[in-house]
């Protein structure tokens, strides 16, 4: 298989779904979750048929309503159904300009004015549950949460620079290095792109802590595929830098030919776990959807960068360097020159 002959259209549509992924996460408003940001979750339960829908709509109402200094306070409200459990919760952002005392008084506010709503619907309702997230704990989570990204990203890194720390033939120590870096960033910011489009337009996949597991998940997955292509490609540069000189291959030949070992395992194991990611999806619990569906982006993402983003950057950063040349007596009567 010739994965490197079209290696300029893999690497330049990468390229470009990177940069709009870029783009896209900074420029667009996030669907973040409740943890990220500040404002308040309430749980309630209730033993008569509900209409969460209806819920929402009269919600929608009460939130136009709420007003300080003739601007509206909170910015979205979402309500969720608990699976397996006769209950739901009600989480509204409140806006970040905000003063902290007064937005105390107006949580409290709502929660007074939500539960009349609710008791209006239903008599049997009762609030079960009720969360205030802090502004001052909402950035702690969030910046923790991209640090914890980049540290992940980087501590990889130099754990493949030192597993790959000799190599046979012209490739260079830190390419591997550099080349993990590029395909995780890569693989990382286009499964949440995908993601934040997803939650666009379905706000209930919203950028939570489960979201944050699942990307540190994608790390650990997608070096597994890109590991097991470099250490293929590392066995047959020692192979071959061994061999007669009638026997060599260039750096071109062993890519391709390390690529076409290692396909197979790559589309069988990323198969089985998109089964398996699919199952949970569909019939798994509700609060696991965000965190599913942040792994099936990665499955399709991460196996494509593995084969066709990080073989052709190791061969674009490698490919006018020289073989280094080994001696070998050579057995065999036939090889006329010894090397």
């Amino acid at each position: 298989m010739d994965v490197l002959k079209n290696r300029y259209v893999y690497l330049w549509l990468s390229l470009a779904l990177a940069v709009i992924s870029i783009f896209m996460l900074l420029f667009w408003k996030l669907n973040l979750a409740i943890d990220m940001t500040w404002g308040i979750n309430l749980e309630y339960s209730y033993e008569n048929s509900i209409s969460i829908d209806k819920i929402r709509e009269e919600l929608e109402k009460e939130k136009d309503l709420l007003l300080l200094n003739n601007q509206k306070v909170i910015n979205n409200i979402g309500v969720y159904s608990i699976t397996w459990e006769k209950a739901f919760s009600i989480v509204a952002w409140f806006d970040s300009t905000i003063d902290e005392s007064v937005l105390n008084w107006l949580k409290t506010e709502f929660k007074t004015k939500t539960f009349e709503v609710l008791k209006a619907m239903d008599s049997t309702i009762v609030e079960t549950k009720y969360t205030n997230i802090w502004k001052s704990f909402g950035d702690y989570i969030r910046k923790t949460a991209i640090l914890t990204l980049w540290l992940a990203i980087i501590w990889i890194a130099i754990y493949v620079a030192y597993a790959f720390s000799w190599v046979a033939g012209w490739i260079s120590t830190f390419s591997f290095a550099i080349i993990t870096l590029i395909t995780l960033f890569h693989d990382v910011i286009i499964a949440a792109w995908l993601y934040i489009i997803v939650g666009y337009f379905y706000k209930d996949f919203q950028i939570d802590t489960f979201f944050i597991t699942a990307l540190l998940t994608i790390l650990g997955y997608s070096i597994n595929d890109t590991v097991v292509i470099f250490d293929r490609i590392r066995d047959n540069l020692r192979k071959f830098a061994w061999k007669p000189w009638k026997e060599w291959k260039d750096l071109y030949e062993i890519i391709n030919l390390s690529i076409s070992e290692t396909l197979r395992r790559s589309f069988y194991t990323s198969l089985t776990l998109l089964l398996v990611l699919l199952t949970i999806f569909f019939f798994g619990p509700e609060s696991l959807s965000g965190f599913i569906l942040t792994m099936l982006f990665w499955v399709t993402v991460g196996t494509y960068s593995s084969i066709f983003n990080a073989s052709p950057l190791l061969y674009q950063m490698n490919k006018d360097k020289k073989l280094t040349v080994y001696k070998k007596i050579v057995i065999n009567p036939e090889d006329k020159i010894v090397v």
